[in-house]
């Protein structure tokens, strides 16, 4: 019986998005446009944005308020900022030379699943794609970050109210959420956007619906003999405490080029980071995980909270804004070298550049094949290196890793919140998921000068080469 009641709930929500989505349809650029900005304003408003930030917090006990309100923000400005000006409406591209006139299509009703640790930037960054994009939208929350997703609904209607658009065109799965309903309503949408754990992406790929899904994070960040050791470590802070590490961007280890170890360790304790001894990294492990899973009371807790947890009373710990270990192994039996979504960081030592890729090499094989690398050099030819070499989309330069993954207003990557991992992490894309994932375009082609070439255009050289 409850297999029939959640068929028919989200066939409802199915049914009054597709209602929603064929008036949305006939809407002008600049009346779509417009209903991507109107629904922004939900969020963008300070107030609201306060307010949201705050119940995301207490819901989840994830992350702090503060940044979750600057992540908010940013995020929604930098993707509003990327939409801009783009053509998804009637003609968006007309190339005369190939005879080509390609025509932005919706792709109907997204199905959009939201983890936990961003519940109000990562639906935003949905709801905004896929309404530029002419489509309606139906969110599969968290349990925990339900509510404040229905809150973000719910203003985001009172905006499209404003503005004169229909409310179907942004819903949510009803509480409570359950993995059955939202496997149904990855069965009836035509698109399905999956960010959060790894069985969430599993289940999206498994539904037999297209989707883009996303890998596991585990970001390790190499610091060599070259880099500006102060401006590294006040970067590699920066991004290891924001949101008290929820990102999947934030350095879980860091690997330090032995003739600056001692240097780099310094300039990591002046910016507020301690490191554990070998007593207290194992008191540490001990709690940190509870039967092979990381502990709630210490996922994106502040420093003091993970301490009393791990029954670490030593005051310098407690006063840190991070934590470092010490590391040399990898792997399952080396839990450190993982992907943590905490107050701590992995550090390893490595003899040179050479053994430095190695071990970034081992890490990556181990957790976060795909996902992406950082380095602080001076040396442009090793960022080419790791492009070259290493499994990752995305090779991040003397930038705080996890502002510049999701795109950055000084880099150019798109703002997002989903980074595809490419074959590497088992997705099908190896962008950062934007607008254009929520896109079909038809192609209109007419006929051109023919561009022929005989048999000898083609395998001349090769003829000349191996056959005479």
């Amino acid at each position: 019986m409850a297999i029939i009641d959640e068929k028919q709930c989200v066939a409802e929500l199915v049914a009054k998005a597709r209602e929603a989505q064929a008036l949305f349809a006939q809407y002008s650029q600049e009346q779509v446009d417009e209903v991507v900005i109107a629904s922004a304003w939900a969020l963008i408003n300070p107030e609201n944005n306060a307010r949201l930030a705050k119940l995301a917090v207490e819901e989840t006990g994830l992350g702090n308020v503060e940044d979750k309100i600057t992540k908010n923000h940013r995020k929604t400005l930098g993707l509003l900022r990327d939409l801009r000006g783009v053509k998804t409406v009637g003609i968006i591209k007309d190339d005369k030379g190939d005879g080509i006139t390609e025509i932005g299509r919706a792709v109907g009703v997204v199905g959009a699943i939201v983890p936990s640790t961003n519940p109000i930037a990562t639906p935003m960054n949905n709801i905004l794609n896929s309404l530029k994009c002419g489509n309606a939208i139906i969110l599969a929350p968290s349990p925990k970050g339900q509510p404040s997703c229905t809150r973000l609904i719910e203003l985001i209607h009172e905006e499209l109210n404003r503005v004169g658009a229909p409310l179907g065109l942004v819903q949510q799965l009803p509480a409570p959420v359950s993995k059955s309903l939202t496997h149904e309503l990855l069965q009836q949408v035509d698109l399905i956007i999956a960010t959060g754990s790894q069985n969430n992406i599993r289940s999206a790929y498994s539904s037999g619906t297209p989707a883009f899904g996303v890998g596991a994070g585990n970001v390790t960040v190499i610091v060599d003999e070259s880099a500006n050791l102060v401006d590294a470590a006040e970067k590699i802070k920066a991004s290891k405490t924001f949101d008290n590490a929820t990102s999947c961007s934030s350095e879980n280890s860091i690997i330090i080029i032995d003739a600056v170890y001692d240097e780099m360790i310094a300039e990591l304790k002046k910016v507020n980071g301690e490191l554990l001894t070998n007593d207290e990294k194992e008191k540490l492990r001990d709690n940190m995980w509870l039967n092979g899973n990381l502990n709630r009371h210490i996922l994106a807790k502040p420093v003091d909270e993970v301490c009393n947890v791990s029954g670490l009373d030593r005051s310098e710990l407690k006063r840190s804004d991070f934590l470092m270990v010490t590391e040399t192994d990898v792997g399952a039996s080396a839990p450190f070298s993982g992907e943590k979504m905490s107050l701590v960081l992995a550090v390893y030592r490595a003899a040179d550049f050479d053994e430095a890729k190695k071990i970034a090499d081992r890490i990556l094989s181990y957790q976060g094949k795909g996902h992406s690398l950082g380095i602080h050099t001076t040396i442009p030819e090793r960022t080419q290196q790791l492009g070259h070499e290493m499994p990752v989309c995305r090779v991040i330069v003397n930038q705080a890793h996890c502002f510049a993954t999701g795109g950055s207003f000084d880099n150019a990557l798109p703002f997002s919140l989903s980074m595809g991992c490419g074959t590497w992490g088992g997705n099908i894309t190896d962008q950062n998921v934007h607008y254009r994932q929520y896109l079909n375009v038809t192609r209109v082609v007419r006929t051109i000068e023919p561009r022929t070439v005989s048999v000898d255009d083609i395998f001349g050289d090769y003829k000349e080469k191996y056959l005479t």
